[in-house]
C-alpha cells in the first residue's frame, strides 16, 4: 500500500439519491465541496533527494508534494476564471500557502473561496509576458553581458540579470525597448549559462557515435530531449533512432524517433537503483519543489523560481524556459525535471555546480509535446476497453477518467444511508492503470474520508461498517487513463 494524492474531486449536479429511491437529505451536504487531500504516492528516490537537498523529513516531503498538487489544480482553475486580471501565482511551501496575484482587488473573495491568498498587483501576467517578449528582441544581442531574464510573478516584474559593470547598459536597453520602468528589475548576476551536452544526463544516448546526451521523457514512438543535443536528421545509438525534429536556439527541444525493438517507458531513472513513474505533465506552480535526473550529478532537487525565462547562450537566445535553483553540471543536458510524478521539462543549461549551487533552466515538456504533436508515455499506458468487474453489487456506476482527474459517484452527488451497517465498494479500473477509491461521509459541515483503498493496482475494494448518514464515492486516476466500473452496496 502506498499513500497518494487525492485530487480535488469534481462535482456537478444537485441530484440526491437514497439507497433505493431519491429522497431529500436532512443535513444539506455541499455537493460542490472539495474532497480532502492526502499525501502523494511517490518513489523513495524522490523523497530521499528532497530530504537531502531541501532538508525535509519524509513526512514533510510528502505533505509538500500533496500541497503542491492541490495548488497546481487550484491555480489552473483560478487563472481561467480570472482572465485578464490574472497576474500569476506562486506557493510558499513553508506555510503551505498558494498566493494568486490579480490586478483587481474585487477578485479577492473568489480567490479566498478557492483556498488561496489574493495579492493585488499592478501588472497582469499577460502584460508581463508581453514586456518580456519585447526584451527578447532588445537583449538578444548582448549574450556576454545579459545572460538571462524572466517574469517573476512574486515581485510582479520582469527580472533582467546583467553581469558586473553591465547593469547600466541593460537599463538603457530596457528603456529603449519602451518597457515601463516599474515593470522591470535589473540586477547584477554571476550567472554564466552554457549548455550541458558533453556528458550524458539521465539515461544515456549517443549522437553520431561521439557526443552524448540524455533521454528527457518517453513519448509514443521515441523520446523528447534538449534541442541543442542534435539537429534534425542526426542519428542516435543506445537507443538507436533519428532526430525527427529539433529546435535550438529560440527553443531547446527535440524529439527522437526510435527504431523498432526499443520500448519507451513512462518512467525516469532515479539513480538509486530504481525509477520514478511519470503520471502526466501538469505544470507545477512557482515555488514548487522539483527534482532533476542526470548522470553527472544524479538526483538533485530544488524549487521553481519562474516560468517564461529567456537565456542568452553563446549559441543564441532561448526563451520560454523554466528557471530553477536545482543544481546541475555539464553532462546533465536533456535530462528530466519532475514534480512528484508530473513531467515538467528537459535540462537546457545553467550556471554554477552541485558543490556551490547554481541556477538551471529547463525547456517545458508540454511545449515540445505540442510542437510535434506527441503523446507522453505514462506509467498507466493508454486507453483500455471498459472493465466488466464489480457488477455483483446492488448498484453499478461507470465512467472514464484521464491521469490526474477524479469523479464523484453516484452522478456527482451522494446517497443517504438510513441505518447502520456495512457499505461495500468495488472499483474495476482499466488494465495497467493505478485507480484509487475513497468513501466519504458528510459530517455536517464538510466531506471527510472515512475509508480508502490506494494500492498501485487498477482494482480496489472497501468494506466499511458505518452509521446512518450521507455518503459519496470518489474515484481518482492516479496513473493511467480509461473507463472504470464502480459497484456499491449499502445497508
Amino acid at each position: 500500500m502506498h499513500s497518494k494524492t487525492l485530487a480535488t474531486l469534481g462535482l456537478a449536479t444537485t441530484l440526491v439519491l437514497a439507497p433505493a429511491v431519491a429522497q431529500a437529505a436532512t443535513s444539506d451536504p455541499d455537493v460542490g465541496a472539495p474532497a480532502p487531500v492526502t499525501a502523494p504516492k511517490v518513489a523513495n528516490g524522490v523523497l530521499d533527494a528532497m530530504k537531502r537537498d531541501l532538508g525535509l523529513s519524509g513526512s514533510a516531503a510528502r505533505d509538500r508534494l500533496a500541497f503542491q498538487a492541490g495548488a497546481a489544480e487550484t491555480e489552473q482553475r483560478l487563472s481561467a476564471r480570472l482572465g485578464a486580471d490574472y497576474a500569476g501565482a506562486w506557493v510558499d511551501p513553508q506555510a503551505n500557502v498558494l498566493h494568486v496575484a490579480v490586478t483587481d482587488a474585487a477578485d479577492g473573495p473568489a480567490i479566498r473561496a478557492a483556498g488561496a491568498r489574493p495579492v493585488v498587483a499592478r501588472h497582469s501576467l499577460a502584460d508581463l509576458d508581453a514586456y518580456k517578449a519585447g526584451l527578447d528582441a532588445a537583449l538578444a544581442s548582448v549574450a556576454s553581458t545579459v545572460p538571462s531574464w524572466y517574469v517573476d510573478v512574486a515581485t510582479n516584474s520582469v527580472v533582467v540579470n546583467a553581469t558586473a559593470g553591465a547593469v547600466a547598459q541593460a537599463r538603457d536597453l530596457v528603456k529603449s525597448a519602451g518597457i515601463p520602468t516599474d515593470a522591470v528589475k535589473v540586477v547584477e548576476t554571476a550567472e554564466a549559462p552554457r549548455t550541458f551536452i558533453d556528458v550524458v544526463g539521465g539515461n544515456a544516448y549517443y549522437i553520431g557515435g561521439s557526443s552524448r546526451c540524455s533521454v528527457g521523457f518517453a513519448v509514443t514512438g521515441g523520446f523528447v530531449t534538449a534541442g541543442h543535443c542534435g539537429r534534425t536528421g542526426a542519428t542516435t545509438t543506445n537507443p538507436s533512432g533519428t532526430f525527427a525534429g529539433s529546435s535550438f536556439p529560440g527553443n531547446d527541444y527535440a524529439w527522437v524517433r526510435v527504431a523498432s525493438g526499443n520500448t519507451p517507458i513512462g518512467a525516469v531513472n532515479n539513480y538509486s537503483g530504481g525509477t520514478v513513474a511519470v503520471a502526466g505533465s501538469t505544470q507545477a506552480t512557482v515555488g514548487s519543489s522539483v527534482c532533476r535526473s542526470g548522470s553527472t550529478t544524479g538526483w538533485r532537487c530544488g524549487t521553481i523560481q519562474a516560468f517564461n525565462a529567456t537565456v542568452n547562450y553563446a549559441q543564441g537566445s532561448v526563451s520560454g524556459l523554466i528557471r530553477t535553483n536545482v543544481c546541475a553540471e555539464p553532462g546533465d543536458s536533456g535530462g528530466s525535471l519532475i514534480a512528484g510524478n508530473q513531467a515538467q521539462g528537459m535540462t537546457s543549461g545553467g550556471s554554477g555546480n552541485c558543490s556551490s549551487g547554481g541556477t538551471t533552466y529547463f525547456q517545458p515538456v508540454n511545449e515540445a509535446l505540442s510542437a510535434y504533436g506527441l503523446t507522453l508515455v505514462t506509467s498507466g499506458g493508454g486507453q483500455n476497453p471498459p472493465p466488466t468487474g464489480c457488477n455483483n453489487l446492488a448498484r453499478t456506476y461507470t465512467g472514464s477518467l484521464s491521469t490526474g482527474r477524479s469523479a464523484i459517484q453516484p452522478t456527482g452527488s451522494y446517497v443517504t444511508v438510513s441505518t447502520s451497517g456495512t457499505i461495500r465498494l468495488c472499483l474495476d479500473g482499466p488494465t495497467g492503470s493505478d485507480f484509487d477509491l475513497y468513501l466519504q461521509k458528510w459530517n455536517g459541515s464538510a466531506w471527510a474520508s472515512v475509508a480508502s483503498a490506494t494500492s498501485s493496482s487498477a482494482d480496489e475494494s472497501i468494506t466499511y461498517n458505518g452509521t446512518a448518514g450521507q455518503y459519496r464515492y470518489g474515484v481518482y486516476a492516479y496513473a493511467g487513463s480509461g473507463s472504470y466500473t464502480l459497484g456499491a452496496t449499502t445497508p
